[in-house]
Parts: structure tokens; sequence; C-alpha cells
């Protein structure tokens, strides 16, 4: 799994790829982990951007998860956004839909991440 990191005045965008199984799962929640933390620091949030994500385990959402409730202890705002087909059939069967803000795409996350909540 690939990541790559952009940060904007408002948010941080996480871009990954790949597959996020048992094994991308461990460094994949390190780089959220310093993500969110600097994130917090600007008092900006973080959005991972999915559009490249081509599977996601149990292990995979266990890492969504942990990164919603870093943000929430941070209180900064966190969400997903371009998720594919298939993580999307993922999240609506596991509910994290209901959890998580699921954004259409990067454009949607980043309004409503620049607008005052």
């Amino acid at each position: 799994m690939n990541t790559t990191i952009e940060t904007l005045d408002s948010a941080t965008i996480v871009k990954a790829t790949g597959r996020l199984d048992f094994e991308a799962s461990a460094s994949f929640q390190k780089e959220l982990e310093q993500a969110i933390a600097n994130a917090a620091a600007r008092k900006a949030a973080v959005a991972i951007n999915c559009e490249g994500i081509e599977y996601v385990s149990s292990a995979g959402l266990r890492v969504f998860l942990v990164a919603a409730r870093a943000a929430k202890s941070a209180a900064i705002g966190f969400g997903v956004c371009s998720l594919t087909a298939g993580v999307k059939e993922v999240f609506d069967i596991s509910g994290f839909g209901r959890i998580i803000d699921v954004f259409p795409d990067q454009a949607a996350a980043l309004a409503k991440f620049s607008t005052p909540a």
C-alpha cells in the first residue's frame, strides 16, 4: 500500500492506493496517526482519499475506526472520500458510513472542512 499526504490550509489529505489488508494495516495506521497529530496541531481536518484503495479487510476497517476516534479526541474533522465501488460496499454493509463522514469526492470533503462547523 502506498500513501501520500498533502497538507492544505483547512485539511490534510491522505491519498492511499493498493490493498488495505492485515499486512498493510499497521503501517497505514501509523501514517494516519502522524497525519492526525500534525493536523490537530494546525486545527485542520483529515480526509482520506480512497480512490486508489481496491480492497479493505476487517483490519483495514479497524484502521479507519481508530483514526476517526483519534480525530474526534483531537477535536478535528475527519472523513473519507472517493470510495471505489468495492470499498463503498464494505462501508455500507459494515455500517461504517453511519459513523464516519463519507464524501463523494475530495472537493466535497474540502468544502465541508473549509466551512465553520
